[in-house]
Order: structure tokens, then sequence, then C-alpha cells
């Protein structure tokens, strides 16, 4: 038994420290958290086809030492997604947040002042918190009538311009409305859709890493 643990003691230490070392430089890195909904939690597709793991495969090719933090959950709102923040940048510390709240606010026709307090607020804590923001664009159907799909969609760029956030244009530019990239439920976007969806926030998001 002893010659046995001498012979594989050590190569097992060393994978052991190995494993330590890449958690300690995993856990140094600069996070950016993505606090969005269904479109950024990857619903209806394995979680690994997402955009945002694509996203954390593309800054570890491209050579950004960037760890991607996802809190998105399906079905949230900007109000679900300002309860959380506060938590997320305590625990994550992000140098850099991309927010991709609002469609379900507006497919709930919820009032737009509402919606456009808490966006507000969950950038004011951000970068109160010392991280840029990324703001992403998001649309409604235009069966909920011009002026509120005019207002919701205009409110995205006027809280980039207010607060000196980036834009992300329309998250989903390409993709909505196409049957071959949209699933059956008519909303969410299909695997083969997200590198549409990741070059969409990557020209945004690319910039400001450098």
């Amino acid at each position: 038994m002893m010659k046995t643990h001498g012979s594989y003691g050590l190569p097992l230490l060393l994978l052991w420290l190995a494993a330590l070392l890449s958690a300690q430089v995993q856990a140094g890195s600069p996070a950016i958290l993505v606090l969005g909904d269904s479109l950024s939690a990857a619903y209806g597709i394995p979680a690994d086809q997402g955009w945002v793991s694509l996203l954390q495969r593309r800054l570890a090719e491209r050579g950004f030492p960037h760890r991607v933090v996802n809190s998105s959950i399906s079905g949230d709102t900007t109000s679900g997604g300002l309860s959380r923040l506060p938590a997320a940048l305590r625990r994550d510390q992000p140098t850099i947040v991309i927010v991709e709240l609002g469609a379900n606010d507006g497919l709930r026709g919820q009032p737009l002042m509402e919606m456009t307090a808490n966006l507000a607020r969950i950038i004011e804590l951000s970068q109160q918190a010392g991280a840029q923001v990324l703001l992403a664009e998001m649309r409604i159907p235009p069966n909920y009538g011009p002026l509120y799909t005019q207002k919701f969609q205009a409110t995205f760029s006027e809280l980039a311009k207010r607060y000196n956030a980036l834009l992300i244009p329309f998250l989903l530019d390409g993709v909505a409305g196409n049957p071959a990239l949209i699933q059956e439920d008519g909303l969410h976007p299909r695997a083969n859709a997200q590198p549409r969806i990741l070059d969409q926030v990557w020209s945004v998001l690319e910039p400001a890493l450098k």
C-alpha cells in the first residue's frame, strides 16, 4: 500500500494543486455579469448552446481573462432583476454588467414608467459598484399598439444616453420573426440563432473589453 501511495500520491497532489490554482485564477478574473431573462437563460435549448455560454468560449479563444456569470432567469422582469442585482454585485464584483431585461414587462403590458424606473436603478447600482453597463435593446410585437411599442423600444436608447451606458442594438435583430431561427412558441431563439445573438452583443462588448 505504501508503494502504491508513493507511485500515485505525487501526481494526484500535482493535479490537486493545479486545480486549486485554476480555481484561484478563475475567481480572481474580472467578471462579466449577465442579468437577463429566458433569452439569456437558454430557454428550450441546452445551456451550453446559449449565447452566454458561447460568450465564455469566445472570450477564452480570443485571450480575454474574463469569466461570465449568468444571472438570468426565464420569465424574469425588470423588477425581479433589480431585486437580485445587489447580491450579485456583492458576490461577483463584475467589471461589466450586461442587462437583458424588459421583454417580459412589455409582453405583460406593464406600465413603461415602472419598467424605466427599474432599469434606471439597475444601471445606477451597477455603475455605483464600478461596473460598465451594456443595455440590450428589446422590442415587442406591434399588436400592443403603435404608441406603446414605440415608447417601449425608445426606453432603452434613452436610458443608455442618460446614463452613458453602452446600447446593444435590438438583441434579436435578424432572428425575431424567422421560423428557421425561432422556436415553435414564436418567441425564443433556437440553438442555431445563438451565434447571431452573440455577434450582436460582441459588437458592443469587444471595444469595451479593450
